[in-house]
């Protein structure tokens, strides 16, 4: 897995993940994103890149989530394919974390 860091602004970031994120690769993901959600600021998470999420990358993303609403900041997940989406259906995290630019496949969500 291949994460990189842009700060967009002085309210911002953005987290650009490539790969999968599963048991062995989440930790990886959780040492990058949990610091940055405990200064208040807006962090991206740009999941264009990511075909396969498991419950551990979900346990990191709540975790971020967690924090982020601790300190008044958002966390927004960006180009999230159907697959993933469906996973954040099912689980109803679409309907807690923001979800933005959401690449559709096959005209199915």
């Amino acid at each position: 897995m291949l994460i990189e860091e842009k700060t967009d602004n002085k309210n911002g970031v953005t987290i650009f993940v490539e790969g999968e994120v599963d048991v062995y690769t989440a930790p990886q993901l959780r040492e990058k994103l949990l610091p940055l959600c405990q200064n208040g600021k807006t962090v991206y998470v740009d999941l264009s890149k990511v075909d396969y999420i498991d419950s551990t990358g979900l346990g990191v993303l709540i975790g971020a989530y967690k924090a982020q609403r601790a300190t008044a900041g958002r966390l927004v997940l960006k180009g999230v394919n159907a697959r993933i989406y469906r996973l954040l259906r099912i689980t109803g995290l679409h309907e807690v974390i923001e979800i933005e630019d959401r690449k559709q496949e096959d005209g199915k969500v």
